[in-house]
């Protein structure tokens, strides 16, 4: 009889290079699970088919990084919000800019789209709530009483309320009808960045910095539970479609939550980071996260997670018993939402808006819609997804798959775990945690499985240190009880030997930092490259590439020797470091090195443009060497290729 499959509980599916900079922001379509959109640096705001690798369409028009984005509940309209406070919303359908809104003073910190009427809520870092008429162009009303930046709004399912969270460490429900604050829920010590509406209930959640999540009643205004103990900042939490729990992203965790009372029901483990994003679709349960230019997607199996019962092993303290436990899903505690067959009916306004919030379309908006554009880079995902509403189905729309789960990623343990044990048999029962390959026992024996290429960087030893190198090797024949003095023994061995490499490398970054201090910047990164160790080197960089305005050309004659080392090194850090240094002296300085090369040569003596000239020769010749070890690891897969597949691009002209 075949063996069953063991397969995982929550697993990579994909990365992809973004944006050109750095990602600023992205969402999940709730409706599909399966739409992307993200804003970056460049302030382009782009859409993903999730598990795709091509962007479908990518949206300009705005003059400033694009700090927030939302997508409407049917995938029809976004929104997104700049750093200089404009707002624009794009429909995908018809693949052009539809609105252009201008208001807030400061950064978009959060959009939200009304669930029913054509209305658009906007939170700023200048403390004001506006909801927007999209249809009229004009602001409707706008709400104060935020004393800091609005990090995250929610509509209400029934369309009648608004939540705001912000970084005064208070949470405020507002009544759209009547224009006014309804209740404040004070009780965070931190910045509340997400607040999330019950799908059914009179129920709000929300997370903040503090490392707790806190549950409201919305008829009684009160505090319903707390959950503490989070392994960090609050930053996604989103209830499962029926009301029964709540999933939170926590770091490189998923925990999944009950509130009467408050318990933990699972912990999943995912390395996911800091998520950013969560959707379900398909009983699968979909996170999304970034770092610079990279986005990264998850899922998690939700029938392999329990949502409702036993209660998990977890840092929450609750020894309640589970008779305590509240009526189902069915018999809810409170009022229902109702929701309305029609949209809603357009907010009252209290008081008159000022000039410039109901100002009637003028020219210059006309111009700047006229400059935005919606580029559909793949016709056939977009087909695929934008399909016109109004076209006649001749067939069942087609509904998207669940994603196979990959197998585990070792199957003898996974076996040697399915067999029955005695000692397992006594222990507490841990939820999945076969998400993660079972952790190996270290021993001075080689293990037969060859050491990858690119050696990842979460790892929890030094770069470019092996810890095994320090440890004596002891040939243990059979399994035999060690005392105190003789495992203590064992460890020391290797310890100075460790301390002095560390130490060693202290002092170079001392000395590099000496320098620094003077101000010379090309100084100090010469005396990084003479000390001979790529570790500080890399260290030096990381720095480096946070500020472009550090750049000069005779600093790219003495890096790019190094980046060429960097990007053949094994260790992934390494690669990542050396690929955002080299984007960075492609993006400044090839097409200056370029246009310096062609020009025709000058009358007379010019010194500096000599040595100018010089430099770029240099440069070009470096790069030329570089462009080949690029290309030829541009057709890896995973974050790595994708790296290296943008240099080729950035790199093309040298061909």
């Amino acid at each position: 009889m075949a063996t069953p499959v063991v397969t995982k509980t929550a697993w990579k599916l994909q990365e992809i290079v973004a944006h050109a900079s750095n990602v600023s922001s992205l969402v999940l379509g709730k409706g599909s699970g399966r739409l992307l959109a993200t804003g970056g640096d460049d302030c382009r705001v782009n859409l993903w088919s999730i598990n795709k690798p091509n962007c479908i369409m990518s949206l300009t028009g705005h003059t400033s990084p694009v700090e927030s984005v939302r997508l409407n509940t049917p995938e029809e309209l976004i929104v997104a919000g700049s750093q200089s406070g404009s707002i624009r919303v794009w429909d995908l359908e018809a693949a052009k800019i539809l609105r252009t809104l201008v208001g807030h003073k400061a950064n978009i910190c959060s959009l939200d789209f009304h669930p029913y009427g054509e209305f658009v809520a906007s939170g700023s870092q200048d403390t004001n709530i506006k909801l927007w008429d999209i249809r009229r162009k004009g602001c409707v009303f706008r709400y104060r009483g935020h004393s800091q930046a609005v990090r995250c709004l929610r509509f209400s399912p029934d369309g009648k309320w608004l939540a705001s969270a912000a970084d005064d460490h208070t949470v405020k429900l507002w009544d759209l009808t009547a224009g006014k604050m309804m209740s404040e829920f004070p009780g965070h010590t931190g910045p509340v960045n997400v607040v999330e509406f019950h799908p059914n209930e009179y129920l709000l959640a929300s997370g903040s910095s503090d490392r707790t999540i806190r549950f409201w009643d919305l008829e009684k205004f009160q505090v319903v539970s707390c959950i503490e103990g989070e392994p960090g900042p609050v930053r996604s939490v989103l209830f499962n479609p029926d009301g029964c729990c709540l999933y939170s992203g926590c770091q490189d965790s998923l925990r999944v939550y009950g509130w009467e009372p408050e318990r933990c029901f699972d912990v999943v483990l995912v390395n996911w980071g800091k998520v950013a994003d969560l959707a379900i679709c398909n009983d699968q349960l979909i996170g999304v996260a970034f770092s610079q230019s990279n986005v990264s997607s998850y899922v998690v199996d939700l029938t392999r997670v329990t949502r409702t019962g036993t209660v998990a092993q977890d840092p929450v303290q609750d020894s309640r018993p589970l008779a305590q436990q509240p009526p189902l899903p069915n018999a809810p505690l409170r009022r229902i939402y109702e929701r309305p067959s029609t949209a809603c009916s357009k907010p009252q306004r209290v008081k008159q808006n000022s000039e410039s919030e109901r100002r009637s379309p003028s020219s210059e908006d006309d111009r700047d819609e006229r400059e935005s554009r919606a580029e559909i880079q793949n016709a056939e995902d977009y087909n695929e997804i934008f399909q016109p509403k109004n076209s006649i189905s001749r067939t069942p729309p087609r509904r998207s798959e669940p994603f196979p789960a990959p197998p585990e990623d070792d199957m003898a343990t996974a076996k040697e775990a399915a067999k029955p044990s005695p000692a397992i048999d006594t222990q507490l029962p841990v939820p999945n945690l076969e998400v993660l390959p079972w952790p190996q026992v270290v021993t001075s024996t080689p293990a037969p499985k060859a050491e990858p290429a690119i050696i990842p960087a979460t790892r929890n030893e030094p770069i470019g240190l092996k810890a095994s190198d320090f440890l004596p090797a002891v040939k243990i024949p059979q399994q035999t009880e060690l005392v105190d003095e003789d495992a203590m023994s064992q460890i020391r061995k290797g310890h100075d030997t460790m301390c002095v490499v560390l130490t060693s490398r202290h002092k170079n970054l001392d000395s590099v930092r000496a320098v620094w201090t003077t101000g010379d910047i090309k100084t100090s990164v010469d005396s990084a490259v003479a000390i001979n160790d790529l570790s500080v080197v890399v260290d030096l960089l990381n720095i480096v590439n946070q500020k472009a305005s550090l750049w000069k050309l005779d600093l790219c004659t003495t890096v790019l020797p190094q980046i060429e080392k960097l990007l053949q090194s094994k260790y992934e850090s390494y690669v990542q470091t050396g690929c955002t240094s080299l984007k960075l002296i492609l993006q400044r300085f090839l097409p200056l090195i370029t246009d310096i090369l062609a020009a025709p040569p000058s009358v007379g003596v010019d010194i500096s443009r000599e040595e100018r000239l010089h430099k770029c020769r240099l440069c070009y010749k470096q790069l030329k060497s570089i462009s080949g070890l690029v290309r030829s690891k541009s057709g890896l897969s995973g974050r790595h290729g994708s790296a290296f597949r943008e240099l080729h691009l950035l790199m093309a002209s040298l061909d």
